[in-house]
């Protein structure tokens, strides 16, 4: 009989943090799961920690280094349950994360995705738990709107979502083109089309060390913006998408006038309606690049002395 999860964990060069990632799948309360490990390609010792996990639910897979789309898509591949549950090897989920999802599942269980809340713990004693605009505490059910809602947080993060295999036939699986923001690129397709169910109770951890926070935007800008345009002309019949792309844009505008790219500053701006930011995010749009290196010096301060501020609460 095949198993009722199948977790997919994507492994590149995580030796320090897979062993925990993995001692949090194999301590969940529900037991009926298979744990497929897509080792791409690491160069560190990240599979001889695998290796040391003796379980024989976990299935090691070894790939050339193809990137962190093509490692998921080969684990939902070899998955043998019709439910997929994902998990990065450098986050944790609580014991009964599992348990939550099965029963989501089973009290809604004709929608495109299954979301958990989740906390944000920076440099290992700081936590920050995920805030969902307009979703009150302790929802559980199908969430209004889910690109309104994901404003603040997303609504989905890869570590805390499962996601019916059914659902990766239809609207197909992580665009293996993209270097960043696959995993948005996929949550839209669905979303789009599918009610989404989530649980505002947290039962994952997302983990962000020194060198690795959301504090620094990434290196793949064109990926990003690709994502933005694949969709923008969806924006004139879909309000609470236009939001949604919006705030993508703001983000990535402040990256690039951060880098001096003020051509694709001025272009992201143009295609933002005013309406759609909050009145910090309309400061900082304001801001010159050496302000927003200050209030960027700033939240890393704070974050350390364990206050937490955003541009989007």
């Amino acid at each position: 009989m095949n198993p009722y999860f199948s977790v997919v964990i994507p492994l590149y060069n995580k030796e320090l943090e897979i062993t925990n990632t993995i001692s949090s799948v194999l301590a969940q309360t529900f037991t009926d799961f298979e744990v497929i490990v897509i080792n791409d390609g690491s160069t560190d010792n990240s599979l001889s920690q695998v290796e040391k996990c003796s379980d024989q639910r976990i299935k090691v897979f070894t790939t050339e280094n193809k990137g962190v789309s093509h490692a998921r898509n080969f684990g939902v591949k070899n998955a043998t349950s019709q439910f997929i549950a994902f998990l990065d090897a450098d986050d944790l989920w609580k014991p009964h994360h599992l348990k939550d999802l099965k029963l989501l599942f089973e009290t809604y269980p004709n929608c495109g995705m299954y979301c958990k809340a989740y906390e944000k713990r920076y440099l290992n004693q700081f936590v920050v738990k995920a805030s969902f605009k307009h979703i009150e505490k302790g929802f559980q059910g199908i969430v209004p709107d889910y690109f309104k809602n994901s404003l603040i947080d997303s609504i989905a993060w890869t570590s805390a979502t499962a996601i019916p295999k059914t659902m990766l036939d239809t609207y197909g699986d992580f665009d293996e083109s993209l270097k960043s923001g696959q995993d948005t690129d996929l949550w839209i397709r669905i979303a789009l089309k599918e009610p989404i169910a989530f649980s505002n109770s947290i039962s994952a951890t997302r983990l962000f060390s020194a060198s690795n926070n959301h504090l620094s935007q990434s290196s793949n800008v064109k990926q990003r913006v690709k994502i933005i345009e694949r969709y923008q002309h969806l924006e004139t019949e879909n309000k609470s998408l236009k939001q949604y792309l919006d705030n993508n844009r703001f983000s990535i505008a402040i990256e690039r006038k951060l880098n001096d790219d003020l051509i694709s500053y001025r272009n992201l701006v143009d295609h933002i309606d005013p309406t759609s930011l909050n009145s910090k995010q309309k400061i900082v749009l304001k801001l010159s690049p050496f302000w927003i290196k200050t209030s960027k010096k700033l939240q890393r301060f704070l974050i350390k002395n364990k206050l937490y501020l955003s541009a989007f609460r």
